[in-house]
């Protein structure tokens, strides 16, 4: 198949190329990239006052497959994220069973063939996710475990966590860490502060996330592994991550548009649609995160896309399940909340959303970038189109969303995967 794009802006941050150009796809690859190319096509596309990005990478959500498919599965989750520009994720291991052997990953991998997003699976770093016992981690590495990681708790074990990133150095892997003091925690389902209190529901800590951060850290600094931070949400956790770095420290870290937008002040009542961990913090917490953004301290932006059934959200704050979806939001409320306020280029949001999750990942020879020989992953994304976020029509199984209702700025209006269109405007092909 040939595919022609005219007239887009075509935004490649490996290059800072930031221009009005044509694009031509064939087969599965970007081919050419001209201001004018004069070519029949099967498709061609006018992207005119249009943004042309690298598709989007999520390195944080969750598919719920197998064990949890009435939340979500490979397959709804997928037409989640191509609506949202989104044609690479990374699905966190906690499912049921947990993503510790061979046969659960083969499973996904498989299903995931069919899907309308690379689906790109992480192994558990213990068995049943349990804390207690390492799965065979380099097993799970051979059989295409992209990454490593306990998320929805830390490994509270030291000694067996440290044992864990001597391995996955050795295999020259990626940790992706939730970093959570779980000891902490108790009974906690919201920030630590005076909307808690006012709710009379038991707090978090900022402490509970900035203590296995500087551990996580300092443990990376011992054995030299590659550490990424999943969804920082605190100010401690930001300055930590910019020591580590100051420090030569191979960290990377992430932030949810969840955190750089909203904070525990939005919730008013008990609404487990604001439900999330690490939960919404204070503003101080919301504008560090920001900053970390605007100034490279955060180099991507994640979803941490956690679909639950609207029966388990109706429970309220104190016993409904925590997690948002974000895959279909992602795109226009990072435009919204840090590009039309100026804080990020939009060849920024490219970055955080295409280019450093690809280098992160280590596959940034083959997607990431707009450029010819490159594989054709491509949003086509309109900057002008207003909005009003609608939950009822996500294609996601799940509708729990806080942003359900906001107007927004910036619409997905076509993903390529692999030279395939897989989404147009509200159809799929």
């Amino acid at each position: 198949m040939k595919i022609l794009i005219k007239n887009g802006r075509v935004l490649n941050p490996a290059t800072n190329f930031d221009q009005v150009a044509d694009v031509l796809i064939e087969e599965d690859k970007i081919v050419r990239i001209a201001r004018y190319i004069d070519e029949n096509a099967d498709e061609i596309i006018d992207a005119r006052g249009k943004f042309v990005m690298p598709g989007f990478i999520d390195l944080h959500v969750h598919f719920r497959d197998p064990g949890f498919t009435h939340k979500e599965d490979i397959i709804s989750g997928a037409k989640a994220a191509a609506a949202g520009g989104v044609t690479t994720v990374c699905a966190m291991p906690n499912t049921k069973p947990a993503v510790d052997s061979v046969e659960t990953l083969n499973y996904i991998l498989d299903k995931a063939k069919n899907a309308t997003t690379n689906v790109c699976q992480l192994s558990a770093i213990t068995k049943d996710m349990a804390g207690t016992e390492l799965v065979d981690l380099k097993a799970m590495k051979e059989a295409g475990a992209i990454a490593f990681s306990e998320d929805g708790k830390s490994v509270m074990d030291i000694n067996l966590y440290y044992e864990a990133l001597k391995q996955i150095k050795d295999m020259d892997a990626l940790v992706m860490a939730h970093c959570e003091e779980k000891n902490l925690v108790k009974d906690g389902a919201m920030n630590e502060g005076s909307v808690s209190r006012s709710l009379g529901i038991p707090g978090i800590l900022n402490a509970v996330e900035d203590i296995i951060t500087a551990r996580d850290i300092f443990l990376a600094n011992e054995t030299g592994v590659r550490l990424h931070i999943c969804h920082v949400s605190t100010e401690g956790a930001v300055r930590l991550i910019k020591m580590a770095k100051e420090m030569g420290i191979n960290v990377t870290g992430e932030a949810c548009p969840h955190h750089f937008i909203l904070s525990d002040s939005v919730i008013d009542k008990d609404d487990a649609n604001f439900k999330m961990n690490p939960p919404l913090r204070s503003e101080k917490d919301v504008k560090a995160i920001v900053e970390g953004l605007r100034t490279g301290v955060l180099d991507a932006i994640s979803t941490d896309h956690a679909p639950h059934h609207k029966d388990e959200k109706s429970k309220g704050i104190k016993e409904a399940p925590f997690g948002i979806v974000g895959l279909e939001t992602s795109a226009a409320l990072t435009y919204t909340a840090l590009v039309e306020r100026g804080i990020l280029t939009p060849l920024q949001m490219a970055e955080k959303m295409s280019y450093n999750p690809a280098k992160i990942l280590g596959i940034d020879d083959k997607r990431g970038r707009i450029e010819e020989g490159m594989v054709a992953d491509v949003v086509i994304f309109d900057p002008s189109e207003e909005v009003v976020i609608d939950a009822g029509k996500f294609r996601s199984k799940a509708t729990n969303t806080p942003f359900d209702g906001k107007l927004v700025k910036g619409r997905v209006n076509c993903t390529i995967l692999g030279g395939n269109i897989v989404f147009d405007s509200c159809k799929f092909i």
